[in-house]
């Protein structure tokens, strides 16, 4: 599974105009990615606190708190992409946060 481009679709909210796609060279660097929005959301909510922490349950919120979100990752073997939903994301998240995590 390591170096398979995705990309990652999202929309924020019920307004077709932040329909946006991240675009990333593995499904790890891509986990990341969503993390860090996650992230740079909770700074932007938090301005004043130095230290922000987050479980796994509060990224779910967000991941199920976006109107969709999907992934498209690359599949060499039939040279096209392979859609994936979001439990899919949510399931790949809480891996790749386990494995940083030991």
């Amino acid at each position: 599974m390591a170096n398979r481009h995705t990309i990652i679709l999202m929309q924020t909210s019920p307004n077709r105009a932040t329909r946006t796609f991240m675009d990333y060279g593995s499904i790890s660097q891509a986990m990341d990615g969503i993390c860090a929005l996650y992230e740079r959301k909770l700074k932007e909510i938090n301005p004043a606190m130095r230290d922000i922490t987050y479980d796994v349950g509060d990224l779910y919120n967000f991941i199920d708190g976006l109107a969709d979100m999907s992934a498209l990752v690359y599949d060499h073997s039939i040279q096209a992409y392979l859609p994936y939903d979001r439990q899919w994301i949510k399931q790949r998240t809480f891996h790749h946060l386990k494995k940083l995590a030991h």
